[in-house]
């Protein structure tokens, strides 16, 4: 007899992104923003990280938010409200330090908007004043916009083409606002690895420390075997038991960024063939 995860709710946030909760009472009981858990399908599946977007310990469950890009995501995209996933294992990675902040940036782009809303949320309860600035390629694309302007002192717009709230990119808006004379104890960036290192390079010009969230590519989730080496300070870090979250001035970007290429045709081929070439071979 084994445990089960039952999907409690699925909902379509955009046509590439859709938000599931599932029943998961004990890694619920432990989960902090800035987490993540570890999924598996059926036992022929490929061990994926998720961020924790959201969590309600007394209900005993966890939110995730998927865009379904690779091939796990697109099967996961085809299960819906009662259906099951074999493994649901966490909380895990490193909380982020939120305590004691008073008044902090938190930037989300792209699906990392997902991901910046937990942090967002817990820092309202602390009582922070918190301005959320979210990019996004088009109006289309928008998520979260009601749950984050719930939790932030100002929420900031912001699209690619214009579509909706301000046009250009989350960077030019971080600028403005400090510009204008807003101090930031700390800016928390999350999204793709070219945001965070464009906001990192911002930030640092103006001495504000910076924390982001790094999502290399992750089997174990334990530390063992070392996929999710990400270069912090010149020193070999991992994502999943050092982090995720890390000093942003600290990160060899380019190193990152030449990981994050290397598995794309393997993706691209699993998809392409309905198999996994990362772990076992899903059953014929």
């Amino acid at each position: 007899m084994y445990m089960a995860y039952k999907i409690l709710e699925k909902k379509e946030l955009n046509p590439q992104i859709f938000l599931m909760k599932i029943e998961a009472p004990l890694v619920a009981k432990k989960a902090e923003p800035g987490q993540f858990i570890i999924l598996r399908i059926d036992e022929y599946g490929e061990r994926v990280p998720f961020t924790i977007a959201d969590y309600d310990r007394a209900e005993g469950t966890v939110t995730i938010i998927v865009q379904a890009v690779g091939k796990t995501t697109m099967d996961l995209s085809k299960l819906g409200t009662g259906d099951e996933v074999l493994d649901f294992a966490g909380p895990l990675g490193v909380p982020t330090k939120l305590d004691g902040k008073k008044k902090v940036a938190v930037i989300g782009g792209g699906l990392g908007t997902a991901i910046a809303y937990p942090q967002a949320k817990k820092l309202s309860k602390l009582g922070a004043d918190v301005t959320v600035i979210a990019g996004f390629r088009s109006e289309d694309f928008i998520i979260l916009e009601e749950e984050l302007k719930a939790v932030a002192n100002k929420l900031i717009i912001t699209t690619d083409d214009g579509s909706n709230g301000v046009k250009g990119f989350v960077t030019d808006r971080l600028n403005e606002e400090i510009s204008a004379g807003e101090k930031y104890d700390e800016v928390i960036a999350i999204g793709p690895l070219v945001m965070m290192r464009a906001v990192c390079t911002l930030t640092k010009q103006y001495d504000i420390p910076t924390t982001v969230s790094m999502n290399p590519v992750m089997i174990d989730g334990t530390g063992m075997c070392g996929g999710c080496r990400v270069i912090v300070g010149g020193e070999t870090k991992f994502a999943c038991v050092d982090g995720p979250d890390f000093d942003g001035h600290l990160i060899d970007w380019q190193a990152a960024l030449n990981r994050q290429n290397m598995f794309k045709e393997f993706e691209k081929s699993a998809c392409e063939d309905g198999k996994c070439r990362i772990g076992r071979t899903h059953h014929a």
